[in-house]
């Protein structure tokens, strides 16, 4: 029986639909789970957190590799059916939490003896990059996040300086991680079909961010490069006067870093924009 069939089956015995308000597209192609499980090197000393597990396709596949599965899922129907169908997955705990309300550094104490922390998940769209920067802002002791995201936001996340995709988020993404685009999954894969196209990005958790920066300067910096588009950096930083830094002293500062005074956001990178955070701070 295909996934698909084996799908379908279950939420006709259980009465339920996919909840659209909860983001619920069913990943039902097999060899694309396999290399999800393959990617994220799942081992028996693993503590594997998947976020919006539905009704379990890949948790199934976590649980035969991993030490421990935490599922997390705020529909308690899935909660039921995981439960349910599962119970014989003895390193399987299924969570009914919100994952944007709960402590995951709380969560993962309680599981001792397991060497790596890992979250692997097919994420919720409408609450993608959300879930994202508080796995990267909370410091969890994370070895890897891999997600299935929607393919723009993989693109951006997982963007280079100059590309049109670049942007803040990229910046974040790179400051706490080293992201990697694995590959593009279309919409036929998935039970209902979502309207787009998908991808699985892996973000390697760093344990020492790239740059040595004033994290909060560097980030607000970030957010007012980019918050007027296509605009040189002059003129969209330049207008924030964040810590009295006008045109005229980001002028100084960018001929001191010799870098073009017409220079564009999207051509900056993570390193440069902490330079030039270093010389907001000396001021």
């Amino acid at each position: 029986m295909s996934l698909y069939e084996e799908n379908k089956q279950i939420m006709k015995k259980y009465n339920i639909t996919a909840q659209k308000k909860y983001g619920q597209n069913f990943l039902i192609d097999e060899m694309v789970l396999d290399k999800i499980i393959d990617n994220a090197d799942i081992q028996i000393g693993d503590l594997v957190i998947e976020i919006g597990p539905g009704l379990g396709n890949l948790t199934k596949r976590l649980c035969a590799k991993a030490g421990q599965v935490i599922a997390i899922e705020i529909d308690k129907n899935m909660v039921d059916i995981l439960e349910n169908e599962y119970a014989y997955l003895k390193n399987l705990v299924v969570l009914n939490e919100d994952i944007m309300k709960v402590n995951l550094n709380e969560i993962i104490s309680k599981f001792s003896g397991l060497e790596r922390v890992k979250v692997v998940a097919n994420l919720p769209y409408y609450i993608t990059t959300p879930i994202i920067m508080k796995l990267l802002e909370d410091e969890i002791d994370l070895d890897l996040i891999e997600v299935m995201v929607q393919k723009e936001v993989g693109e951006r996340l997982c963007a280079t300086p100059t590309g049109r995709e670049y942007g803040a988020i990229t910046v974040a993404v790179n400051y706490y991680s080293e992201p990697k685009y694995i590959e593009t999954v279309g919409r036929d894969k998935f039970l209902p079909s979502p309207n787009v196209d998908s991808a699985i990005i892996l973000l390697k958790v760093l344990k020492i961010p790239k740059v040595k920066v004033n994290k909060k300067l560097m980030f607000e910096i970030v957010k007012a490069s980019f918050s007027m588009k296509r605009k040189t950096l002059l003129n969209s930083l330049g207008s924030k006067n964040i810590n009295g830094v006008n045109k005229e002293k980001l002028s100084k500062i960018l001929e001191e870093l010799n870098m073009p005074l017409d220079i564009r956001p999207e051509r900056i990178s993570l390193e440069e924009f902490a330079n030039i955070s270093n010389k907001f701070e000396e001021i």
